[in-house]
């Protein structure tokens, strides 16, 4: 039996991770690689972490599948074949599971078990942590890999408890077929989650009502199967690929064109417009122009633009002029969709404008508005996640002193970590796309590679160079989380309500928790972090290499 089988068995191991996603999931695989005792506690049946949890019809990637996927090794890039530009739910599901078979991950995961809190011992220099089935594993390293949209947001709407019909939150779905055959059903929610799932609905239920709070931006997908040669062209040049994505802003291959929308004609504006609109994907629109987030003369020429799409595809002008959203492009969470607008114009669809007339109560037969109540036999919540810090409070993680990650990042307080890594009085512990690191604003993929190889070699170094303990120093982390605000403050994401401020969650500090530097430059200074000794933190030799 290896050593890696027998720590399964063991209470006391080298490091804890939370979650058996894709970054949790590369985390062990690094790790026990390099001899490390790990385990990974999950709380689902089995592996996938977003994409085991959100199952909800239309559920798609908004990265183009080639890029959506692992890199660290060659041979699992030319065994899997992604069928189409922006894969779906299953297909990225399987394709986790076939990590997970190809590399025998799940002998290290425990599934079914959650984490309920983490204490890290100051004499012992160890995290206790706390299952739910009672037990209680020791580890010299603690590492978050819960991801920064899994705790959901069902909004406490008075009265749920006594609605006779089914209710679903499109972050956790069930497993089985849901069926909206015959059915009137409401959908509360016009985010990601809900503009992916709402033109599916609509096809199959009787009757979709749909609760706008919000108008969004959203474009075309454009969505296509993936031609053999197109792949197998990848194939050839995926390195070069991958290493102008490393390098990236957003952790795609693609570079925004380096011109100001006052720099052309109006003529030509929409020239490149038309032809970003045409083309589709994610970042068409956002990279024509250099400035349309910095400049807000510039954000409302692109903004007009996309409300003009939405005037020319919506029949009825009362109801497109309910869907024209208003504030700065691209400062919410960018959206593309398929026939999203679209969907407006089928009879059996209609819009409730709920800022207009907001949700009293949900009644045992379906949702009272201020001026209506609309008979329902199914309600949908696409009402999103308690995003960056959500996940993480979910378990009671408590460092020095006893001190709280809750308590320290609480209400009125602003969330602070150095790197997005690490946070100063929690030792030991690493975050994988954690608060203040580039995250949910790039391709989550290269950041989770960048992330878990960073950490995977700082505990390399640790056990290499005979030290116990690694700190965030304060000062570090009071400069890191003020660079990301002076950052993001040069732009007009700070001037909009959205989950990225945390907005939506009541009681919530505002404070937006992402590094907008870009990946390639993040990566260059976290490297520049580790390659002078790890500045910024504090290393702590064992008592054992003090003594010789």
């Amino acid at each position: 039996m290896s050593s890696n089988q027998k720590s399964n068995s063991l209470t006391d191991l080298d490091a804890v991770i939370v979650g058996a996603g894709f970054s949790g999931l590369y985390m062990l695989y690094r790790l026990r690689e390099a001899g490390f005792s790990t385990r990974v506690f999950e709380a689902g049946d089995n592996v996938g972490g977003t994409w085991y949890w959100n199952r909800y019809p239309g559920a798609r990637c908004d990265v183009e599948s080639i890029y959506y996927n692992y890199t660290f090794s060659e041979e699992l890039l030319k065994e899997w074949n992604w069928s189409a530009k922006y894969a779906e739910q299953p297909e990225i599901l399987s394709y986790i599971n076939f990590v997970a078979d190809k590399f025998d991950l799940r002998r290290d995961v425990q599934f079914n078990t959650r984490v309920l809190s983490a204490r890290f011992d100051e004499k012992k220099n160890r995290w206790n942590v706390q299952l739910n089935n009672g037990k209680t594993v020791s580890a010299q390293y603690f590492i978050t890999a819960v991801g920064c949209l899994s705790a959901s947001n069902v909004p406490k709407f008075k009265g749920l408890e006594t609605f006779k019909g089914e209710w679903y939150h499109t972050g956790h779905w069930p497993h089985e077929k849901v069926e909206f055959k015959g059915k009137c059903v409401g959908i509360i929610g016009t985010g990601s989650s809900g503009i992916q799932a709402i033109p599916v609905i609509a096809k199959e239920a009787e009757h979709l009502t749909v609760f706008q709070r919000t108008p969004q931006y959203s474009s075309p997908a454009r969505n296509v199967p993936n031609d053999p040669d197109y792949l197998e062209g990848i194939r050839k040049n995926y390195i070069e690929i991958k290493e102008k994505m490393r390098h990236s802003i957003t952790g795609i291959p693609e570079t925004p064109r380096n011109i100001s929308v006052f720099d052309d004609s109006p003529n030509e504006r929409q020239r490149v417009f038309e032809e970003a609109w045409k083309k589709g994907g994610l970042l068409s629109l956002s990279y024509t122009y250099n400035d349309l987030s910095i400049t807000p003369e510039a954000n409302e020429i692109v903004a007009e633009f996309i409300r003009s799409k939405i005037r020319e595809t919506i029949k009825k002008p009362e109801v497109a002029e309910k869907l024209l959203p208003r504030f700065y492009y691209g400062t919410k969470r960018t959206i593309i969709d398929t026939d999203y607008f679209e969907t407006y114009n089928r009879d059996n669809v209609s819009l409730v404008d709920v800022k207009k007339a907001p949700i009293q109560e949900i009644t045992a037969s379906g949702v009272r508005t201020a001026d209506a109540e609309y008979k329902l036999d199914m309600i949908v919540f696409a009402t999103g996640f308690d995003a960056m810090t959500g996940p993480l409070f979910k378990m009671d993680i408590r460092g020095k002193d006893g001190v709280s990650l809750k308590e320290k990042w609480g209400a009125g307080e602003q969330t602070r970590t150095y790197l997005g890594l690490g946070t100063a009085g929690f030792p030991n512990m690493f975050m994988l796309t954690g608060p203040e690191s580039p995250s949910v604003l790039s391709n989550m993929m290269v950041s989770i590679e960048q992330h878990v190889e960073w950490v995977s070699d700082c505990i390399n170094y640790m056990r290499d160079h005979k030290q116990e303990v690694i700190e965030v120093k304060d000062e570090a982390e009071n400069t890191w989380s003020k660079h990301c605000r002076e950052i993001a403050d040069q732009t007009l994401f700070t001037k909009t309500d959205s989950w990225y401020m945390g907005a939506n969650i009541e009681g919530k500090a505002r404070g937006f928790q992402i590094y907008l530097g870009g990946v390639g430059t993040y990566r260059k200074i976290c490297d520049e972090v580790a390659g002078k000794g790890y500045e910024g933190f504090t290393l702590t030799a064992s008592e054992e290499s003090v003594v010789n």
